[in-house]
């Protein structure tokens, strides 16, 4: 029987449970492959605990998983890859097993990475189906490089299989028993769950339907209601989405909203979702209200006509007034996430925007100045263009994050802004020039002592009742 090591690399704090690890974990053990995590968020030191697991026992599979890049934060640009190659180097020395990467992060830019570091191959996407189809390979001693999902080396450079064309998301029933999430839930103040897929939207700098898929996957909504029963069993009862937008596609929202209200869920939960502000109706600010939503993040980016067109977002100013105003009225509280300095962004543009939301009622904005540039978007292409390449910050490895701010905004950007929020505290918007104010969940340690302290929830919100 071949034998699987899962290990979580991510170290930030507030602590984050590795969802996907679960998911692949619980997959692969209802398949009958014995499969172990290590868990290295928890570990002090690093490499003992690596010596110790790895000496357990022999493993077929390491599988590392990659959530997060970097901070994708323009004023600290903190790339998290260099531990992590670090770890992947310690590991080839611990152990015999193919060493493969996956997650998110990784599947925004798996070439990239594999340049960078000593893994062997890795899995682009969802993960749970293609560790089954390489393991069944290996079980059968076939070649296993043509898996659907795997991005291998081919000579001299990297091939990509495309993922497993799967209309749902099929998982077994989720237990959520391979981690400790009751202490995730304590030190980090949330657990997290998927009721989708992937993204059909093409905004020009998302990476979502790269690493997720282009096409939305969903899962039934009676797996998704029992999952969430599995968590308030281990009482954890602060939950948010990780789908890329719960409201796409609208009517699998609704029904995933009835299911919870059918089961009786909807007063023992409190949970917060990522939406986009269209399509929203009042109807469906209603039922995520009686199923337990308490907050939305909504990426609205910006509130000016112009550039949301440029972005290709597929709403505009009037949407966003309508859909905060639907939450409002339904006792949900808002966040919106703004987005500035996008190819043709201007001083008039960023006024326009900040003059909308602050009139329409969110409780709390973030303020986001530079945009990440992942490959294989369309704003990566679009800086290549000779007249972009001055907006252009960072180095074009995994290691050095870059950015790109329109060229005509590079100078006094943040202090404009700045000016334009004045003291409307509202507003979470990180100057570079003033640290108190920093906007950024990469081991913030306010958010940690708040959490210690009892604060439950999103991390935008809870740090809007500390400052309430």
């Amino acid at each position: 029987m071949l034998r699987i090591a899962l290990v979580n690399t991510n170290r930030i704090t507030p602590p984050i449970a590795p969802v996907g690890i679960e998911y692949i974990a619980e997959t692969l053990t209802h398949a009958g492959y014995e499969t172990d995590i290590l868990d290295l968020c928890w570990e002090d030191d690093w490499q003992g605990a690596m010596d110790r697991f790895f000496q357990g026992g022999e493993f077929s599979i390491a599988g590392f998983t990659i959530r997060n890049t970097d901070d994708c934060v323009f004023s600290t640009r903190h790339s998290f890859l260099g531990e992590i190659f670090e770890m992947i180097d310690y590991a080839k020395d611990a152990t015999d097993a193919l060493m493969l990467l996956g997650g998110v992060g990784f599947s925004t830019m798996p070439e990239m990475i594999l340049d960078a570091c000593s893994a062997d191959a890795g899995i682009f996407g969802g993960g749970e189906h293609a560790m089954l189809e390489l393991l069944r390979c290996m079980e059968r001693r076939e070649e296993w490089g043509g898996s659907p999902g795997i991005v291998r080396r081919d000579g001299e450079g990297w091939v990509r299989n495309p993922p497993q064309d799967i209309p749902t998301v099929d998982l077994p029933p989720m237990q959520r028993n391979r981690v400790d999430n009751r202490r995730y839930f304590r030190e980090g103040g949330q657990a997290g769950i998927e009721t989708k897929r992937g993204c059909s939207w093409e905004c020009t700098y998302c990476c979502e339907p790269l690493a997720k898929g282009s096409r939305v996957c969903t899962r039934p909504p009676l797996e998704v209601t029992t999952e969430l029963r599995n968590l308030l069993g281990q009482g954890i009862d602060h939950i948010h989405t990780c789908d890329s937008e719960f409201n796409i596609p609208l009517g699998h929202a609704e029904l995933v909203c009835e299911e919870i209200i059918r089961n009786g869920l909807g007063d023992r939960l409190r949970w917060y979702a990522y939406c986009t502000p269209a399509p929203f109706t009042r109807h469906l600010a209603r039922l995520m209200r009686r199923a337990g939503c308490v907050g939305i993040n909504f990426g609205a980016d910006s509130g000016d006509e112009t550039m949301l067109r440029s972005l290709r977002r597929r709403y505009n100013p009037e949407h966003i007034l309508n859909t905060v105003r639907f939450c409002r009225e339904e006792g949900i509280v808002v966040m919106l996430d703004l987005l500035f300095g996008a190819p043709g962004e201007s001083r008039e543009s960023i006024r326009e925007t900040l003059d909308l939301v602050r009139t329409c009622g969110a409780e709390r904005i973030g303020v986001s100045t530079g945009i990440r540039i992942w490959p294989g978007t369309d704003i990566a292409r679009q800086v290549q263009d000779r007249s972009l390449k001055a907006g252009i910050s960072g180095g074009a490895t995994p290691l050095e994050p870059q950015f790109f701010i329109e060229p005509a905004l590079s100078t006094g950007i943040f202090d404009h802004i700045d000016r334009l929020i004045g003291d409307d505290e509202r507003f979470f918007f990180f100057n570079p020039e003033d640290r108190e104010r920093n906007y950024n969940y990469d081991n913030n340690e306010v958010l940690v002592d708040a959490i210690a302290s009892g604060q439950r929830g999103a991390y935008w919100d809870i740090l809007r009742k500390i400052v309430d």
